[in-house]
């Protein structure tokens, strides 16, 4: 099993972030709120405007 465990953690390259290292989101920062939630959020609407569009053109 240990072997196994070394094998699995030798694949990782230095310098990689691996989620043991890795901090939850900040949401009380407003940088994070606009690139996790508003950004996403605008690129759906998007989509869904530029497909309706589309369709709209096709006809």
């Amino acid at each position: 099993m240990k072997n196994t465990i070394n094998i699995l953690l030798m694949q990782l390259p230095i310098g990689t972030p691996s989620p043991d290292n890795n901090s939850p989101i900040d949401f009380s920062d407003p940088f994070n709120i606009i690139v996790f939630i508003i950004l996403p959020i605008v690129a759906v609407v998007l989509y869904f405007y530029w497909k309706k569009t589309k369709h709209r053109d096709n006809e």
